[in-house]
């Protein structure tokens, strides 16, 4: 899907390419939608949601960007490399790469078993690792490239029930300081946003929004959007955070202060 920009000349992101994992709904739609209206040429990655993805896209080709969907696996190897792969074919770079693809499933940690266990951690942790590995050569010969990592914020003040999910995302705190040391030297920066307490559509889980979320409140004395997670991401894409990198960032309206 393709349409052409009207007017680049106050877009930060125009010629950019970018990537965005686990883009079909929610938080990585918002994001995914939001480069594109900065005037990136997004790929909307799912596993399996195409009608999901191609609503994503549709809403980049609408705000005048362009768009690409690619169904992949990114806890696999060759499912990673395939994304990165289509990237190129189609866009001829990679500038930017969000990670956000994500299974969140609950389980008491006395029921929680290993097939569960590396699922949860083979989706999140291990598919950041696998995209950002192959997509390294071609963030190395960008001028700005950018990484982030999309946390979480049960990793940084506990909750039951998530062992498999809060260690994946404290992972990603680990693998994005390091990847803001291993790539620095060629400019490349790399951050970890953490959403908390998000307003999200969760129709796709059965089991509905997560019990540490009845536990928690904000200090603004509400739940945050989706949209305002999407701004930070996109700023820490652009030219303006060119100096932020190994960062942990907080969205969360005050429930957590790290």
């Amino acid at each position: 899907m393709e349409s052409g920009m009207s007017n680049t000349s106050n877009l930060e992101l125009t010629g950019r390419v970018a990537i965005v994992t686990g883009a079909a709904r929610n938080i990585g739609q918002a994001i995914a939608v939001g480069l594109g209206q900065q005037g990136a040429s997004v790929v909307v990655n799912v596993q399996s949601s195409k009608a999901e993805a191609e609503q994503t896209a549709d809403l980049i080709v609408q705000a005048g960007g362009q768009a690409l969907v690619h169904l992949a696996d990114v806890s696999t190897p060759v499912g990673a490399q395939s994304l990165i792969d289509a990237a190129v074919r189609r866009f001829g770079s990679i500038d930017i790469l969000v990670n956000n693809a994500a299974v969140r499933r609950e389980a008491r940690f006395d029921e929680l078993d290993w097939q569960q266990w590396r699922t949860v951690l083979g989706v999140i942790l291990d598919g950041a690792y696998l995209c950002a590995h192959a997509a390294t050569p071609y963030l190395r010969q960008s001028s700005a490239g950018a990484i982030v990592n999309i946390g979480g914020m049960s990793a940084h003040n506990g909750s039951n029930s998530r062992a498999h999910v809060m260690a994946a995302k404290m992972g990603l705190v680990g693998l994005t300081r390091a990847l803001a040391c291993d790539l620095s030297d060629n400019g490349v920066t790399a951050n970890c946003v953490v959403p908390g307490l998000i307003d999200t559509a969760r129709g796709h889980s059965a089991q509905g929004t997560p019990a540490h979320h009845a536990r928690h409140s904000t200090l603004l004395g509400r739940r945050g959007t989706s949209q305002e997670v999407a701004d930070l991401v996109v700023f820490l894409c652009g030219p303006k955070a060119r100096y932020v990198t190994g960062q942990t960032l907080h969205a969360n309206g005050g429930a957590y202060m790290g």
